[in-house]
């Protein structure tokens, strides 16, 4: 087979694999699947997915590290549940993208160091977001309503009329704002912009030669990239938990989305969508495997124990062995595929 035709071979299956997948999240698992796939999997692994997105554009594809991810969770939640509470006039969609917005722009003030630090002092720096996030919701009862244990009740979820109250309907409203989130920012990272992010994070001296504007484009990727978390937060709010306090939004779950762009990949789109599929999946197969293997030993301790020890010696191989993280194995798994199946034909 010639190469054109190998490419084009290549192309049809992953058009084809792309459209096999839309029908079966869109068509298929809403009618047949389970509540408790869409309710304890499904949407969360969306809600993480998108977080994942929103950090991997900022340190995968940007080079800014950032360890705040769940401040940005948290106040897009709790933005879009005042807005909700005090404009209860704002549709469902506006409340969102306002939420997304608010978490922007205290992504864009959080991130006018990087002009000065990078690497770890960066890092460090952006800890004074999740410290700073962590301490306003607690202190101020305002962004709870005045709830003594700071806890939101999160709304029903409705759009022009249309209810997605149940575990289908959460899962499908997490799916499109998900859906449409990526495509986004899949544009945006093949526009200019996205190209001034890697210029940024290959060789920051080289960029600002060349004309990139380093500030602008490091704010740009912080406010991008909040703004997709914060979204995510009220996916994570209003859909997943429907109950949310500031614990919730701790360092750990920080984190956990930094623990998935490396596992999934750094710069790939589809390693945060593999690697938000292993953290939601694997403490499920690990639990089941422990109680068949241990029964009553293998408790919630021990889970919790094994799944940071399991999860920790994978980050450090694949730092290791595979930067590129998990997608860099499917993509040679799929090139594979292709290969036999060119052979065969």
């Amino acid at each position: 087979m010639s190469a054109a035709a190998s490419t084009r071979a290549v192309s049809g299956l992953a058009t084809f694999a792309g459209i096999a997948a839309a029908v079966i999240a869109f068509g298929a698992i809403p009618f047949f699947g389970s509540d408790y796939l869409m309710d304890a999997v499904l949407t969360p692994f969306l809600a993480l997915a998108l977080a994942a997105v929103g950090l991997n554009l900022l340190t995968g594809y940007a080079g800014q590290v950032s360890l705040g991810s769940a401040a940005f969770l948290a106040v897009g939640a709790y933005a879009a549940y005042n807005l909700h509470l005090r404009l209860p006039q704002l549709p469902l969609l506006v409340d969102l993208v306002l939420a997304g917005l608010v978490a922007a722009a205290l992504g864009i003030l959080f991130g006018l160091p990087s002009l000065r630090l990078r690497g770890f002092y960066l890092a460090v720096s952006t800890l004074a977001a999740q410290f700073f996030v962590q301490w306003a919701l607690t202190k101020f009862g305002w962004f709870s309503n005045d709830n003594p244990s700071g806890v939101i009740d999160a709304p029903a979820l409705r759009v022009a009329g249309i209810s997605f109250t149940t575990p289908a309907g959460r899962y499908l409203f997490s799916l499109i704002v998900v859906t449409t989130a990526t495509f986004l920012t899949w544009r945006l990272l093949r526009a200019q912009s996205g190209r001034n992010f890697i210029a940024v994070r290959d060789h920051e001296i080289a960029a600002k030669v060349i004309g990139v504007p380093l500030l602008r484009t490091k704010l740009l990727a912080f406010g991008v990239s909040s703004f997709l978390i914060g979204i995510a937060g009220v996916l994570w709010a209003f859909a997943y938990l429907r109950t949310v306090e500031p614990a919730g939004f701790n360092l750990d779950r920080s984190f956990q989305i930094l623990f998935i762009i490396i596992i999934g990949g750094l710069a790939s789109l589809r390693g945060a969508f593999l690697g938000a599929a292993f953290i939601v999946v694997f403490p499920l197969l690990l639990s089941r495997a422990g109680a068949a293997l241990l029964g009553g030993l293998f408790d919630s301790g021990v889970l919790e124990m094994s799944q940071r020890i399991v999860i920790g010696a994978l980050i450090i191989a694949f730092l290791i062995a595979e930067p590129r993280g998990l997608i860099a194995l499917w993509d040679r798994l799929w090139a594979a595929i292709v290969k036999r199946g060119a052979a065969a034909t």
